[in-house]
């Protein structure tokens, strides 16, 4: 039997981003924090706040182009607590100005897209991988869906954020599924008392359908941005 879920929420999943700007290495750059406060759960594949768990806050930080530094997780860290970030959170960094970053909605369905496309290509070429942090150039994804989601929908939700992803690339005429260090972030509702979470994220269902919209929508418009 299908369960019957609320369709909305009264809560948003993220609140809209601040900028930040810092000088590091006497070069001027930009950050995106949000704020999520509590009943908040997060599943990324950011280096720092990676994997699935109750988060706080999300950080989007513009590094150096030759970032070389070896302990990222320890700098978002470092970067996030002088913004005033408190709790468990999720950093993740680019080389892109993330001033530049796009923005889409979806029937509730948020995505935030900073794109930086000089380096791509295909996922699946010959050749063997490194392990180990890469160059930054990236497209890194935030989503918030303002419901509560499994575990498996949350994973559910990255593969439909990544189909949508490549779809746009495709269609904007670029020849790459991705860049190397491509990060995503997707956050949801922590289910209340009495509600449960909703078991799908696929392109089909109720939230996927619009986190897939929304996503395509930002990354389209991040990598056909003048």
């Amino acid at each position: 039997m299908t369960a019957v879920l609320p369709l909305t929420s009264t809560a948003p999943a993220l609140a809209p981003p601040r900028l930040l700007t810092r000088v590091e290495d006497g070069e001027r750059l930009t950050s995106l924090l949000w704020t999520a406060g509590p009943g908040r759960r997060m599943i990324s594949s950011a280096v720092l706040g990676g994997g699935i768990g109750e988060r706080a806050w999300v950080l989007n930080a513009q590094v150096a182009h030759g970032y070389r530094r070896t302990d990222p997780d320890r700098h978002l860290a470092a970067l996030a607590a002088g913004a005033g970030a408190r709790g468990p959170g999720v950093g993740l960094m680019t080389a892109a100005d993330v001033a530049a970053c796009t923005r889409a909605q979806d029937a509730g369905v948020e995505a935030y897209v900073t794109a930086g496309v000089d380096v791509r290509g295909w996922a699946a070429r010959p050749g063997g991988g490194t392990d180990g942090p890469r160059e930054p150039g990236t497209i890194n994804i935030v989503v918030a869906v303002p419901a509560p989601l499994s575990d498996a929908a949350l994973v559910n939700a990255v593969t439909t954020a990544t189909e949508a992803k490549v779809q746009a690339l495709v269609e904007a005429g670029l020849d790459c599924s991705g860049t190397p260090t491509d990060a995503m972030c997707v956050a949801a509702l922590v289910p209340g008392p009495d509600q449960r979470a909703h078991a799908f994220a696929g392109p089909r269902s109720l939230w996927g359908a619009r986190l897939a919209r929304a996503v395509h929508h930002a990354v389209r418009e991040a990598v056909t941005a003048p």
